[in-house]
């Protein structure tokens, strides 16, 4: 076993189990000190970044027109799929490393490496990215980049642009992070409040110019929809990117102190409050000027200086600065998690795995992430990089939402018999042995009373109880393994589907064939998931009691089709960079994580 383990592909399949984190010692668990109040908190200053004060105007002027407040509206019902999922499994698996975890339990070990990995090439570039993006916001306080301070001024050397205030907040950002999870997502509270209270300045100050002004840009002869409806979708899959911060309150539901009620409630709150401020602000910019005048690159606050209000600019410009702190604190907070979770698992070096006895929280992980961070938002411009952190999100997406098709059909954790048959056959079994004499041997009327449950050869098997157990785990042997062909049925559909919704560079009839064939699968594959029986086996899986992803498996099947058409389509180049990274990834699980791993020494 533990040579196919380490030598063949079944350490790609090995499973830990959902309660592995209660056989650890307390000296090695997070602090649990996060209320629901501090998870909306994290996930809405996650969330909204300074995407929303760039995006609003490059995707009304390029796909959408009006129509970009119900593409906010699509991306926010997609990225809500998502976002279903993972609240049901965080709640059964409250442990840090959020997909990575999750993966590890109902996929096996080398996805769940994958998807780790991923993760940690998307929170570092996003955190550059963030931190990257600070310095241009910073210097409209000073009026212009010429005028800011020496010290946080981008210098060329060598024909390298170094953004010194990118790395110095970054540290900054990690620093704070060390102090304690309480103490920083306390900050992140009151950065996220000022960055809400900008956006809701945004929109009462919207309303008040367009309904003194007539709405102008709704007046337009070509209607609401001049891209048509296929601009509205091509912008709904642009700014779903906007919504993908709820995944850093999982990261922390170790942290959580009722983690079954309090983590379902933070992603939803989040999520929803998101999806309203930014159709709020959309559909009051999009409004106050027509969509082809508005600015790309600053379309908020160009929209209010069309009617004379420039002062205006410098209160977008703080929510602007505060949505990217926040950003970047959201940016930075998951990954330590993501590293410990995998160094526990022995996948990584125990380094990563070590947590501050004071402060409770992965300072050598986030000390690492952030220098990491640093280096890169202060010596790169990641413009080219920036697509690679949609894989690790996409990815981890795709992968939560099969895990809840597998969590539902598969169970990792499952009884061979059903609870009330054990029982019963316990029952059986414990009034035979009591009867039996205080010197080991059965006395006569115990002889009686079991022998009833014996055979020719003295054992249960000839028992009709035993022999029920047996055809109910025959049954239900025979129904998961029709259940997993049918999961990987609809992965593939789902792929092919989305392939050849992509493949314009297809000839037509190939193009069609293979849309035929992924729609086959794919919508065979949900009517078998739909009869097929889910069995009791999930209901007791991890923690029982939180959130029930509803609509399974319509819901899920949905979700992986969504996130994997969008993967197909974040280009070629972004694909080969992140191709370079995952490459790198599989050698390191090669060489040290498979012949680390803890389920290779023992059985978590």
């Amino acid at each position: 076993m533990a040579k196919d383990g380490l030598w063949g592909f079944g350490c790609l399949m090995r499973k830990k189990r959902v309660d592995s984190a209660r056989t650890r010692c307390q000296g090695q668990q997070l602090a649990k000190r996060l209320s629901a109040v501090d998870l909306v908190a994290i996930g809405v200053g996650s969330t909204i970044g300074a995407g929303v004060y760039i995006l609003v105007g490059t995707v009304a002027r390029e796909q959408t027109g009006p129509g970009l407040i119900l593409s906010f509206l699509i991306g926010g019902i997609a990225a809500a799929l998502s976002a279903f999922c993972y609240a049901e499994l965080a709640c059964r698996c409250p442990s840090a490393g959020s997909a990575y975890h999750y993966s590890y339990i109902c996929v096996g070990e080398g996805v769940a490496w994958l998807i780790g990995w991923a993760l940690i090439l998307e929170y570092t570039l996003g955190s550059a990215a963030v931190a990257r993006g600070i310095s241009p916001n910073l210097a409209l306080f000073f009026g212009g980049a010429d005028k800011l301070p020496a010290i946080v001024a981008r210098q060329t050397i060598y024909g390298v642009v170094v953004d010194p205030c990118a790395a110095i907040l970054v540290c900054v950002v990690a620093l704070l992070l060390c102090l304690g999870i309480k103490e920083s997502s306390l900050v992140q509270t009151i950065v996220t409040t000022v960055n809400v209270a900008v956006m809701v300045f945004i929109v009462i100050a919207g309303l008040y110019v367009g309904f003194k002004t007539g709405w102008v840009g709704y007046k337009l002869p070509n209607g609401y929809f001049p891209f048509g409806v296929n601009g509205v979708f091509a912008g709904s899959a642009t700014l779903f990117y906007s919504y993908v911060g709820f995944d850093s309150v999982t990261s922390t539901a170790e942290e959580v102190k009722n983690p079954q009620q309090d983590l379902p409630v933070g992603i939803g709150i989040a999520l929803s409050s998101c999806c309203i401020l930014y159709m709020l602000v959309s559909a009051v910019i999009v409004g106050l000027v027509p969509y082809y005048a508005l600015d790309p690159d600053t379309p908020i606050s160009s929209a209010f200086a069309h009617y004379g209000m420039e002062w205006a600019a410098y209160v977008i410009t703080i929510g602007a600065l505060t949505a990217l702190c926040s950003g970047l604190i959201g940016g930075i907070l998951p990954q330590p998690r993501i590293l410990m979770a995998m160094a526990r698992d022995g996948l990584l070096p125990s380094f990563f795995s070590d947590i501050n006895k004071h402060t409770k929280v992965p300072v050598k992980s986030t000390m690492v992430t952030g220098i990491s961070a640093a280096a890169l938002a202060s010596l790169l411009d990641i413009e080219q990089l920036a697509g690679m952190v949609s894989v690790g999100t996409l990815l981890a997406f795709t992968t939560v939402a099969i895990s809840i098709l597998i969590l539902r059909y598969v169970p990792p954790e499952e009884a061979p018999f059903p609870s009330s048959l054990q029982d019963s056959i316990h029952a059986e079994i414990v009034s035979c042995s009591s009867s039996t004499g205080t010197d080991g041997e059965k006395t006569k009327g115990s002889i009686g009373s079991c022998e009833h449950l014996l055979d020719n050869e003295g054992s249960l098997a000839g028992h009709p109880l035993i022999e029920k157990a047996a055809q109910d785990e025959l049954n239900e042997l025979r129904r998961r393994k029709i259940a997993s062909w049918v999961i990987a049925g609809v992965c593939t559909g789902a792929l092919l589907l989305a392939s050849a919704a992509s493949a314009k560079y297809l000839p037509e009839i190939p193009r069609f064939i293979l849309c035929g064939v992924g729609v086959v699968l794919l919508s065979c594959g949900l009517i078998v998931l739909t009869c097929i029986d889910q069995g009791d086996a999930w209901h007791s899986f991890g923690h029982p009691g939180g959130f029930t992803c509803p609509l399974v498996p319509l819901l899920p099947v949905c979700c992986i089709l969504i996130n994997t058409y969008l993967l197909i389509n974040l280009g070629s180049g972004t694909w080969i960079r992140a191709s370079m990274w995952l490459v790198v990834g599989a050698f390191v699980y090669v060489f040290y994580g498979r012949s680390h791993s803890l389920l290779l020494h023992t059985t978590i």
